[in-house]
């Protein structure tokens, strides 16, 4: 191995210690590492920029702003929410939901359509005394492998196509992976339908669990005119920094304020709403002039009134707030709600709310203004998991939405036919949408997730070191040399084994590019075409189902659903087993 290899190796072994370690954010991760790359002259800035203007990396980007225009209408979740209430029993309605949800995420974006039906799949179970944990992991497994049909249903299918592109092959075409896709789809929900929803647990909900045992969350003091701070701000007061609570909201008389400003003034009769450490509630009534109502039947649904909301949100992975505490990221002002509780791997974090250092995956109980959702709707550091109802603000001319789905149909046809690249198709439908105002320069911007697209780009140019210095080949060399005796079936299974792994413990699109040089290199050492092998990792990249941080859909049902790490592997183990042994066998047996 010559030095260059050497230190690309020992970057890539960083990076992804980095991303399972989550010291920070994925696509900050990935770019410091490219900067560094860049620095030390292994990348060249051509090189070092060349994810940036990847015709994959530029279609995810459009596509994110077509399946946004789509998703705005709210057709699709209105039309989803009538096709489920009319399901009587818990199989049926697994049929009626998860067949269709998997035929929409094979042409849109998966992580929406999961953050907008997961509160419709919510709402329905606990209407009808059905634990969500029996629906929502399989939502995100049917979206997930609804994505492997077309090139566009997931972005790791784009990212893998404009590899291809960039080395001088064809890439996929629309319906290329369909011949593997639709197979383990169909395995994948015979298995849900069958075995898979008996392996999962029958837990309750994060918010129903909370409303539920709310004296172990909520505490209610009574402000007599013995306080002495009546008339004084909160602050002054000296209810901001209390030793394990958290003043969420004052009720004075019928008025509810929520949450609860540092200037809001403290006056006699006030109801003084905390949550936290419930136990050291004993510290407060050492004060005089506030008494601990301990008849009170307050409970979470009493906090609610015509100015607020109870709204449960998942922090996502490129989310602003993780590795800071809920105090310095300054969460009650920046986002106009209150914190009552935090779930992690299913349990709720007892310590002070203000205290907690949050991370991907955290489930939160806010109360909240009930223009939180406006405000809020597309912010990358959350996603919103509750059914409200959508902001008038947010609500569109029915007639605009399907136009924005008849045209997206128009151009999967024009791009079947060969007429149009995929790249082609989206730029002109997003002019379209532009030019017709059905979405403006700014909704369009909000759209855009800048934070995939520089992971992504940044991967792409680490994948170009990996080629430029000769990792991959050495690689794929020490690949041959072990797996040759075997067989060519045993190496297919090999390089799915690795992605699939990769995919696991990183990101999807971090594990893609990290393969899809080995196996370029790979595929002329064996006198074979090296497109059988792109098809294998773009599959097994996608097919995340053993842990909740593989894949984004994994992560936005974990908090709701009320999941362990061990749910995961219990459910998607044998699928992941499943999807590999048919995967491999189909691509053998096609492209070999």
């Amino acid at each position: 191995m010559s030095f260059e290899m050497t230190f690309v190796l020992i970057m890539i072994i960083a990076m992804l210690a980095g991303l399972l370690l989550e010291v920070a954010r994925p696509d900050m991760v990935v770019f410091s590492i490219l900067v560094i790359l860049l620095i030390s002259g292994i990348l060249t800035p051509d090189q070092a920029l060349s994810g940036f203007s990847n015709e994959g990396m530029l279609t995810i980007a459009l596509l994110f702003i077509v399946a946004g225009a789509v998703q705005k209408s709210g057709l699709i979740d209105r039309m989803m929410e009538g096709w489920l209430k009319n399901s009587k029993t818990q199989t049926g309605s697994m049929l009626r939901f998860f067949l269709p949800t998997s035929f929409f995420s094979a042409f849109l974006n998966n992580t929406p359509i999961v953050v907008t039906f997961t509160p419709i799949i919510k709402k329905w179970c606990e209407d009808r005394g059905i634990a969500p944990s029996k629906f929502l992991i399989p939502l995100s497994y049917v979206t997930i492998l609804g994505g492997t049909i077309t090139l566009i249903g997931t972005s790791t299918n784009l990212v893998v196509h404009g590899m291809l592109v960039d080395y001088g092959f064809n890439g996929f075409s629309l319906f290329s992976l369909a011949v593997v896709g639709i197979p383990i789809s169909i395995v994948g929900l015979i298995y849900l339908f069958t075995v898979g929803h008996r392996l999962l647990p029958d837990n309750k909900g994060f918010s129903q669990q909370v409303k539920e045992d709310s004296k172990e969350y909520i505490a209610e003091m009574h402000v007599t005119e013995t306080f002495q701070h009546v008339g004084k701000s909160v602050k002054d007061a000296g209810l901001r920094d209390l030793k394990g609570l958290y003043l969420v909201e004052i009720i004075r008389q019928k008025e509810h304020i929520s949450p609860v400003k540092s200037t809001t003034i403290i006056k006699e009769g006030d109801r003084l709403i905390f949550t936290g450490l419930i136990t050291t509630i004993a510290e407060l009534e050492k004060i005089k002039g506030l008494t601990l109502e301990t008849g009170t039947n307050i409970g979470l649904n009493d906090l609610k009134n015509g100015t607020s909301n109870l709204i449960e949100v998942v922090v996502s992975h490129q989310s602003s707030l993780t590795s800071r505490s809920i105090k310095e990221a300054q969460f009650r002002s920046k986002y106009d709600a209150g914190v009552i509780a935090v779930h992690r791997n299913n349990e709720r974090i007892k310590s002070k709310v203000g205290e907690i250092v949050l991370r991907p995956g955290d489930t939160l109980l806010l109360l909240a203004g009930t223009d939180f959702l406006e405000k809020h709707y597309q912010s990358n550091d959350f996603y919103v998991v509750s059914s409200l109802d959508t902001p008038n603000t947010l609500k569109q001319n029915p007639a605009k939405g399907w136009f924005s789905i008849a045209l997206l149909v128009v151009m999967i046809g024009l791009v079947t036919a060969g007429v149009f690249t995929m790249f082609k198709a989206m730029a002109l439908a997003v002019l379209i949408l532009l030019g017709t105002k059905i979405l403006t320069p700014g909704e369009a911007k909000q759209y855009v997730q800048f934070d995939v697209l520089l992971l992504i780009a940044s991967a792409l140019g680490i994948g170009a070191a990996m080629t430029e210095t000769g990792l991959a080949e050495w690689l794929a060399d020490g690949l041959v040399s072990f797996g040759e005796p075997l067989g060519l079936l045993a190496i297919l299974f090999m390089v799915y084994f690795l992605t699939n792994l990769f995919t696991e413990l990183i990101t999807n699109t971090a594990a893609a590019v990290l393969m899809i040089p080995i196996v370029i290199e790979l595929a002329p050492q064996l006198n074979v075409e090296p497109m059988g092998f792109a098809v294998t990792v773009a599959i097994a990249a996608s097919a995340s189902f053993i842990t909740p941080i593989g894949y984004q859909t994994n992560l936005i049902v974990f908090g709701p659903g009320g999941y362990t790490f061990k749910d995961y592997m219990k459910v998607g183990t044998p699928l992941s087993i499943l999807v590999m042994i048919t995967s491999v066998t189909i691509i053998y047996n096609v492209w070999f």
